[in-house]
């Protein structure tokens, strides 16, 4: 694990991998067969694994528990406290380590502090669940949920502004880039010269990829 910085209070079961540039800081577990990208960030009393896939570029903040079932692609942001679960219908005194439902934070979301997520759903690419919310559905890519249950409440661009409720194209104040909207469906039109945000992941840089 060369270029890879675990505090001396963490533990780093066997069998783990980490990809270089990777953080992870005070009192945090990862737990065997766990899969950490690269320039990872896991804050205080992280909580990972077993068999965890964390995709490069993720920031988990303090208090965060991954619980096998759960799968971050590239770049999402998981807030302090967040939580997500992997048994629909938990009995202390039932088994149920076979009933784990999948939930996949698709590239790029963000799920903010104190948040929810029942087992089972997907968070589409680029969402924000708002802090707080309780999702128990899935989240449409640039979708803003918010609120307990978590529901619709507008779209989000990927550099994590509000999209406004006007215009053709719809046009983020911040950055520029241009959507278009079909109820909760969002789709980001392709690049017209507008000043672009950094470069988000998964994205190819301005002009393709390098040869």
């Amino acid at each position: 694990m060369a270029d890879v910085y675990v505090h001396p209070t963490a533990e780093i079961d066997e069998g783990v991998r980490i990809a270089s540039g990777t953080r992870i800081w005070h009192f945090s577990h990862v737990l065997p067969g766990s899969d950490i990208g690269r320039d990872c960030v896991i804050g205080q009393n992280a909580m990972i694994g077993p068999d965890v896939t964390i995709g490069d570029g993720c920031k988990i903040q303090n208090n965060v528990s991954i619980y096998k079932g759960v799968e971050l692609e590239e770049g999402v942001f998981c807030g302090p406290s967040m939580v997500f679960t992997n048994v629909i219908n938990p009995r202390a005194f039932i088994e149920r380590k076979s009933e784990f439902r999948r939930t996949l934070v698709r590239r790029g979301a963000t799920i903010g502090a104190n948040a929810t997520v029942i087992c089972g759903v997907t968070i589409g690419e680029y969402a924000l669940v708002a802090a707080g919310a309780v999702v128990t559905r899935d989240v449409p890519a640039y979708g803003l949920v918010k609120g307990v249950p978590a529901r619709w409440a507008g779209a989000v661009c990927v550099c994590g502004e509000t999209l406004p409720t006007t215009g053709d194209p719809l046009r983020c104040v911040a950055c520029q880039r241009a959507y278009e909207i079909d109820g909760e469906e969002v789709r980001p039109l392709p690049a017209d010269g507008a000043k672009q945000p950094l470069q988000a992941p998964g994205e190819e840089p301005p002009g393709g990829s390098p040869p």
